[in-house]
């Protein structure tokens, strides 16, 4: 059962995810309708909508003071490249393979990498006491 503080930093997160998922998408559907590739274009997204989680998580939702620590960052990458991988490879056999709309293929990758990262992100890279070498 989730404690108030914790549900406080689910919707927060949760409220940080409608944001980067809107630059996620609207990235990704700007360079898409350009006439980009779609897995290129899904790389560029995903990357503008992780400065934006970062940014917004650590401060925001988590509350995490003071600077930004190597084990911090790299392990938010960590997650955040695993979630990208993630993410193009269920586009892929979404879109590619069994012929799911490229909308809702991008809109099912979206969702589950939704989960893997708020779970990673509490549990591991903004975990409150944690040092820096904790993360690598």
């Amino acid at each position: 059962m989730l404690d108030k503080k914790n549900l406080l930093e689910l919707v927060r997160f949760c409220m940080v995810g409608v944001a980067n998922t809107a630059v996620d998408l609207g990235v990704f559907f700007v360079l898409t309708s350009g006439g980009a590739p779609y897995l290129p274009a899904q790389a560029l997204a995903y990357s503008a909508g992780v400065v934006n989680s970062f940014c917004w998580n650590r401060k925001w939702t988590f509350k995490i003071k003071g600077k930004t620590s190597w084990g911090e960052m790299s392990s938010f990458l960590l997650v955040n490249l695993s979630s990208l991988l993630l993410s193009s490879l269920l586009l892929f056999v979404l879109y590619d393979t069994c012929q799911v709309p490229l909308w809702l293929s991008k809109f099912a990758a979206t969702g589950l990498c939704l989960l893997v990262n708020f779970t990673a992100s509490r549990r591991w890279v903004f975990k409150v006491g944690k040092t820096a070498g904790d993360a690598l």
